[in-house]
């Protein structure tokens, strides 16, 4: 619209009283000027979408339960969100600990500082999604430490999830949302440095591509390297990220997007600590039972290619194609357990090579509709998955060395011999359908049923076992059903049944196709939106997995499925701003995670890594105004209940309380400088106990400084 400046329109106004007493004509001069109409253009209001940025520390949509942009309010089961913003004020570097911003969640352990593993109310999860695509199906952990330079969000849903995701883990599923191209130029990098040698520098850039309207492209990139506290014979760690993204609007109805990772990781093979005596000694939590030679090269690939087209207003066709690869090498001193008298440590020498690829293909039809009255949001949809993996595994013997005092500098071993030689390949098709029906007053279900079937080959060579087995036949049905009441505007309470289903890998005597793992979940919650800007989430489940494999007793070198665990508790989450420049987020969580039937391990045992209560919060203010305009504080408490190491309960590691702090400053709408300090009282703790002989510690008092920029 054009417009006249305010001068204009000033004199204007002060003219037409002067022409109105200059007589009919001039009147007539007067009506026939046309002013147009003045609009006072602001900023454009923000608009929150499932896979775009959140304002604030409270996120208030979400497709990882539904794989529909829905609104958090309107899923019948938990889903907490860690947006980016919370990771830029405590300037996190880790999954881990970005993940300690959500209840009944605790790092699973490191796989010796190799990939990310998490407790999800009580149970182990080793892998994740990524736009909601599981990341190496075809093995048991993704092998690389996930980079979070390209990280929008980071979300969990909590509980079995095979309706939507097809196999996995009772717990829950962690699905990383990734930083979007945009048609507006955009750009941030950072350096950082901080205690023990860590630095990294990341940098994210993005904007329209010349020449194609409607393209956009952004590249993240991160290098860090990371000496850590421990004494890891002179070694350290690094990691190079590159995250090349696009996005397409070749018309209105019609949307294609691409995002690749490329992850190269070269760390040092570090076990932790050893336990002795029931417990983990943390006199010196340096020390180091590897040797200089003990290494990890790993690297981690894919690509996804999304293409989304609106066949009318009701209807939406999805197609996500994903392609992974990746590799890695491991050659180092192991511990693997301890001398009569408890004062060495033995250990052998380990050498693996493992390569994987992998394609998964999903298409999805996505309905919005009026039956019956009711208003419907469907999605039907089949997926199918097709991967590998080869691990070949030497070992070989190695001296031991002193519990208290290891020394480190034996040279290299001889030749290793044969431990084991795994071929492992997966085909599975996936059909599933999906309803969100608003009843009305108040009332919507959500019902959804999966259907997976497929093959597994899995054979483990060795030495002794030569005989190739059949395949596997796999099959299984998830069913989910869910219900929310919204029993006034910010207040909605809801109730589901939720299910898993997991291939079984265990090689179990004279059987060919051994039932897969299974988990179901009962939980009952509710959303409370404190304030517009304020959200509580609280939830009470009981999550019950049932034919877990367990060594078999008479053929010790099978397995049997007699095995049952159990996990219930309750928890609740806070997030948002609840004054002007002030936010928070955090959580409470409660778990009891038991076996409940077993022919090995005593029924009652807790299930290892997971404590009974943990809980955390992070807060941060920013002054708005006056002369300390752009200065912020931050600071946090996380605390974390004993936990027991294996699951025999055969040793236990300590409660521990951290305070974490920052200190941030916007020297101007471009650059920021900041200060966060790391268990700010130096305890000492066990952050991820995995086995006897693998503990890994939490770091001392630790400083990072951040300056960034960005535009």
């Amino acid at each position: 619209m054009r417009r006249r400046s305010p001068l204009l329109l000033a004199l204007l106004a002060g003219a037409a009283p002067v022409l109105s007493a200059g007589g009919a004509g001039a009147q007539e001069a007067v009506d026939a000027i046309a002013l147009d109409a003045i609009t006072v253009a602001g900023a454009p209001s923000f608009r929150e979408t499932a896979t775009g940025p959140v304002q604030g520390y409270r996120a208030t949509r979400s497709a990882t339960a539904t794989k529909t942009d829905t609104p958090l309010r309107d899923v019948p089961q938990t889903v907490n969100v860690v947006p980016r913003e919370v990771l830029v004020d405590r300037q996190e570097t880790r999954l881990a600990d970005a993940l300690f911003n959500v209840s009944n969640v605790q790092p699973g352990g490191s796989i010796q500082g190799r990939s990310d593993t998490f407790l999800i109310r009580g149970f182990r999860t080793q892998t994740y999604a990524i736009d909601g695509v599981f990341m190496n199906q075809a093995n048991n952990f993704y092998p690389v430490q996930r980079d979070l330079a390209d990280v929008e969000r980071i979300e969990v849903l909590k509980g079995p999830a095979s309706v939507l995701y097809g196999r996995g883990d009772p717990g829950g599923v962690i699905n990383i949302v990734t930083r979007q191209p945009s048609l507006v130029p955009t750009a941030d990098a950072s350096i950082q440095g901080g205690s023990f040698g860590f630095r990294r520098v990341q940098g994210s850039v993005s904007g329209p591509v010349p020449g194609t309207d409607g393209l956009a492209a952004r590249l993240s990139v991160a290098t860090q390297v990371d000496p850590t506290f421990r004494d890891l014979a002179g070694r350290d760690n690094s990691r190079f990220f590159a995250a090349p993204a696009i996005t397409w609007n070749p018309s209105p109805d019609t949307r294609v997007s691409f995002i690749g990772e490329f992850t190269r990781q070269d760390s040092v093979y570090d076990e932790g600590l050893v336990a002795r005596n029931g417990r983990v000694p943390l006199d010196t939590i340096a020390r180091y039972y590897g040797e200089p030679f003990s290494r990890y090269n790993a690297n981690a690939n894919f690509g996804t290619l999304k293409i989304e087209h609106d066949i009318n207003e009701h209807l939406m066709l999805r197609q996500v194609l994903n392609a992974q690869s990746g590799s890695f090498d491991v050659f180092a001193a192991r511990a693997n357990g301890l001398s009569a008298n408890g004062l060495q440590v033995t250990r052998r020498t380990t050498g693996v090579n493992s390569t994987y690829a992998s394609v998964d293909s999903q298409t999805e039809l996505v309905a919005k509709f009026d039956w019956l009255g009711l208003r419907h949001t469907a999605l039907v949809g089949v997926e199918y998955f097709n991967g590998y993996r080869r691990a070949y595994t030497t070992q070989g013997p190695l001296a031991s060395v002193s519990f208290l005092d290891p020394l480190p500098g034996l040279a290299l071993p001889g030749a290793l011999s044969l431990q084991s030689d795994l071929k492992q390949k997966t085909e599975l098709t996936g059909l599933y359908a999906q309803d969100q029906i608003d009843l009305g007053y108040g009332l919507q279900v959500l019902l959804g049923v999966r259907y997976d079937t497929g093959t597994q080959f899995y054979f483990s060579r060795t030495s002794a076992s030569r005989t190739i087995p059949p395949e596997q036949e796999l099959s299984g049905v998830s069913p989910r059903v869910g219900l929310i009441y919204r029993l006034a505007e910010p207040l909605a309470l809801y109730a589901s049944y939720t299910t898993s289903f997991k291939p079984q890998t265990a090689n179990v005597l004279g059987v060919a196709s051994p039932p897969p793992e299974t988990g179901e979940q009962v939980e009952v919650g509710t959303r409370f939106d404190l304030s517009p800007d304020v959200s509580l989430t609280a939830s009470v489940f009981d999550i019950t997995r049932n034919n877990v494999a367990a060594n078999d007793p008479v053929n010790t070198n099978y397995s049997i499925i007699t095995g049952q665990q159990r996990s219930k508790g309750v928890e609740a989450d806070l997030a948002g701003t609840l004054l002007p420049g002030w936010k928070v987020i955090g959580g409470v969580g409660y778990t009891d995670a038991r076996v409940t039937r077993d022919t090995t391990i005593p029924v009652g045992n807790r299930l290892d890594g997971a404590p009974l209560f943990s809980g955390s919060v992070w807060t941060t203010y920013q002054f708005q105004e006056g002369a300390w305009r752009g200065l912020g504080i931050g600071a946090g408490v996380t605390h974390v209940g004993s936990r027991f190491g294996d699951i025999s309960n055969s040793y236990k590691v300590g409660a521990y309380t951290r305070v974490d702090a920052a200190v941030f400053y916007d020297l101007n709408e471009h650059a920021r400088f900041s200060l966060n300090l790391r268990n700010l009282t130096d305890a000492r703790y066990i952050e991820q106990p995995f086995n006897a002989t693998n503990n890994i510690p939490g770091a001392p008092f630790s400083v990072l400084a951040t300056l960034t920029a960005r535009m």
